[in-house]
C-alpha cells in the first residue's frame, strides 16, 4: 500500500467500531496500527468513543466528562507522536534515561590486587592435532607463548573446523577469514619480536552477530538486516584484538536476540543435532561446545548466556550490569542488556572477562570497578545461599542439580537456605518489551518487520507491536518496583557471599537480570537424551571473580566441562 492512502477517509473510527461489532476496542487498536503504515497527517482527531474504548486496554476507566476534558491533550499528545517519529532515531542511540544497579549504601570494593591464574606450564602440543580443538584457552596460550604452535596455525585450524562444521550446525553467519589471518599474523610477529601481551594474544574467537565489526556485515541475525554494515568495530572487539586475540568468525544469533532461530535457519545443538542450542547466543554457544572455537562472546537481556550455554555444555559468564561496554552492540533492552563470554571452563571466563570489561568514554552506562580472580578458593570460610524452595521442586535437572549440591558440600560448602524478594517480577518483564519495542520501532511502523523469519504469536514482531500499548506510566511504575527489588535483593546479598540456583527454575534468571546481579553457569551432568545440563552461580554485583573461582572448583571436583560432543555424527 501506498503510505499516502487516506486509510481514514475510508474507514472512520465509527464505520470500524460497526464492523467489529460490540468489541469497539479493537477498532481502537485498527486505528492506532493504522498509524504505522499511513501517512500520520490522515489519522482523524481523538472522540470521546476512541477514548472509552481504548480505556480497556489499559484496564482504567474515566467518566464522559473526563474523556472529554482529556480530548485536547490527547489530540495534541497524538501530533507531538507524529513529530517524533520525523527523527531519524537509530538503535544506536539510547535514551537519557539510565537505568542504576546500585542499592542505597552499597559497598564498593575499591581494591584491585593481583589476578592469579593456574598453573598451564606442562601444557604440551597432542599428539592429535585434533586434540587443539577443545583446550582451554590457558593450555592454547601456553603453547602460543612457548612457540609450541603459532597464532597463524591455529587460527587455520580453527578457519577449517567452522567452515567444516558451521554449515551443519548452522552457527556461522560470516568468516572473517582476511582479517583473521592478518591479525594472527601480526601476533606471530610481535610474539617473535618478545612482545607478548598476556594470555589472549594469538587465540582465535569468535563474537556473537550483533557486534558491529568494520568491513563486515553486522545482521543481528534478521532478515530485514541480512545486508547491514555497521562502519566500527564494538567495543568489546577493540578490546579482545587489543589483547592479541584475533577474530575468525561472527556467529548465529536468534533474530534481534531472541531464540535460535535466524535467516539462515535454525542453530543446532552440537550434542542433538535434532534440537537446537537455545538462544539467543546460539552460535557462540554451539560453535565453543563444537571446538570450532576457543571462545566466543555472548550477550544476555534474559537467559541469553545462561540458557546457550546450558544447553551445550559450555561455561558462560553474565557480568554485572555496568561492567562491560555495549558501544557498538545492537540494543534490545538498554536496562537490562548485558555482554558476557562463553568459553570451555570457568577460569577461561576470567582470562576474557579482564580484557573486555572497563569504561570506554562513550558508554554511559558504566562502572569502573576492580576485578578479583584468584582460583584458590575456600568454601568453609564462605557463606553460600542456596534456593531450597526451587531446589526441591521436580523439574528437569533436578537429579543432577541435587548432586551439585552434594558437590559443593563436599568440597566444604555450608548450604544456607534463602528465599528470593517477593515482588511481582514476572509482571513487570514488560520492561524488557517496551524498551526492545523502542529500539526496533522503526522496523514496527515501516512494516520491515513483515520479513522476519518467526512471525508466530511469541515473537518480536507481534511483541514489538504489542508492546505499544504498554502505557508509559506503568513502564515507569514497573521500574519503581524494579527499584524495590534491587534494594531487597541488595539486603539478601548482605547475609551471603553468593548462592547457587537452577539454572531455569523458579524467578532467579528474570529476578537477577532485572536487578543486574552477575552469574556463572557450568555443566553438572546430562539429561536422559544425552544433552548438557548445568547449574548457576550467583555473586554479588561486581564480584564476578568469586563465582568464577567457585565454579572452578566445581568444574575441578568434576568433569562434565571436559566432555565434548561427537561431530562425526553431525549430519
Amino acid at each position: 500500500m501506498n503510505n499516502s492512502t487516506p486509510i481514514t477517509s475510508l474507514l472512520t473510527t465509527k464505520l470500524l467500531a460497526s464492523l467489529c461489532g460490540r468489541s469497539g476496542w479493537l477498532a481502537v487498536i485498527i486505528m492506532s496500527i493504522t498509524a504505522f503504515y499511513f501517512s500520520p497527517s490522515t489519522l482523524e482527531k481523538i472522540n470521546k468513543e476512541t477514548v472509552e474504548n481504548a480505556e480497556r486496554i489499559i484496564g482504567l476507566s474515566f467518566t464522559d466528562a473526563k474523556r472529554d476534558s482529556m480530548l485536547d491533550a490527547l489530540n495534541e499528545q497524538l501530533n507531538n507522536y507524529i513529530n517524533l517519529r520525523k527523527v531519524n532515531l537509530n538503535n544506536a542511540v539510547p535514551p537519557a534515561i539510565l537505568f542504576n544497579p546500585i542499592p542505597v549504601d552499597f559497598k564498593f570494593n575499591e581494591k584491585q590486587k593481583a589476578i592469579s591464574y593456574s598453573d598451564y606450564s606442562k601444557t604440551n602440543k597432542p599428539a592429535d592435532p585434533e586434540d587443539l580443538a577443545f583446550y582451554s584457552i590457558g593450555k592454547l596460550a601456553h603453547l602460543i607463548k612457548t612457540k609450541q604452535i603459532t597464532s597463524t596455525e591455529i587460527t587455520k585450524f580453527f578457519l577449517e573446523r567452522l567452515k567444516k562444521y558451521g554449515p551443519k550446525l548452522h552457527c556461522v553467519i560470516t568468516l572473517t577469514e582476511e582479517h583473521a589471518l592478518q591479525q594472527a599474523k601480526k601476533a606471530d610477529e610481535e610474539i617473535a619480536a618478545g612482545k607478548y601481551k598476556g594470555m589472549l594474544h594469538g587465540i582465535p574467537f569468535g563474537v556473537k552477530d550483533l557486534l558491529a565489526v568494520k568491513n563486515y556485515k553486522t545482521t543481528w541475525g534478521a532478515k530485514p538486516y541480512e545486508n547491514q554494515y555497521i562502519d566500527e568495530n564494538a567495543t568489546v572487539v577493540k578490546k579482545l584484538e587489543d589483547a592479541g586475540a584475533v577474530l575468525i568468525a561472527k556467529l548465529s544469533m536468534g533474530a534481534l536476540a531472541w531464540g535460535d532461530v535466524w535467516f539462515g535457519g535454525k542453530t543446532r545443538n552440537p550434542w542433538d543435532t535434532t534440537k537446537g542450542s537455545s538462544g539467543s547466543s546460539a552460535g557462540s554457544a554451539a560453535a565453543t561446545s563444537a571446538g570450532l572455537v576457543p571462545f566466543a562472546i555472548g550477550t544476555e537481556t534474559w537467559g541469553s548466556i545462561v540458557s546457550p550455554s546450558t544447553v551445550c555444555g559450555v561455561s558462560g559468564l553474565r557480568p554485572t550490569y555496568g561492567r562491560v561496554s555495549r558501544t557498538g552492540a545492537m540494543a534490545l533492552s538498554w536496562s537490562m542488556d548485558k555482554i558476557g563470554p562463553i568459553c570451555r571452563n570457568a577460569e577461561d571466563l576470567a582470562i576474557v572477562f579482564d580484557a573486555i570489561k572497563g569504561q570506554d568514554g562513550i558508554d554511559q552506562t558504566l562502572y569502573d570497578f576492580p576485578f578479583n580472580y584468584n582460583p584458590k578458593i575456600d568454601f568453609k570460610k564462605l557463606r553460600i545461599g542456596y534456593l531450597k524452595k526451587d531446589f526441591d521442586k521436580k523439574y528437569t535437572f533436578h537429579k543432577n542439580d541435587s548432586l551439585a549440591l552434594e558437590t559443593l558440600k563436599k568440597l566444604g560448602a555450608n548450604l544456607t537456605p534463602i528465599e528470593l524478594p517477593d515482588l511481582p517480577v514476572n509482571d513487570i518483564s514488560f520492561i524488557l518489551n517496551a524498551e526492545a519495542a523502542a529500539a526496533f520501532d522503526e522496523l514496527t511502523r515501516s512494516g520491515k518487520d513483515d520479513k522476519m523469519v518467526r512471525q508466530i504469536k511469541n515473537a518480536w514482531p507481534n511483541v514489538f507491536r504489542a508492546a505499544r500499548f504498554i502505557p508509559a506510566v506503568e513502564y515507569i511504575n514497573a521500574n519503581r518496583i524494579r527499584y524495590l527489588l534491587i534494594q531487597k535483593m541488595n539486603e539478601l546479598m548482605n547475609t551471603v557471599d553468593m548462592y547457587v540456583s537452577p539454572s531455569w527454575e523458579g524467578d532467579n534468571l528474570l529476578l537477577t537480570n532485572l536487578t543486574g546481579h552477575p552469574c556463572v553457569v557450568v555443566p553438572d551432568g546430562f539429561s536422559e537424551e544425552g544433552t548438557p545440563t548445568s547449574i548457576t552461580f550467583i555473586g554479588r554485583l561486581f564480584d564476578e571473580g568469586r563465582i568464577i573461582a567457585a565454579a572452578k572448583a566445581f568444574q575441578d571436583a568434576t568433569d562434565f566441562h571436559l566432555k565434548h560432543p561427537l561431530l562425526t555424527k553431525i549430519q
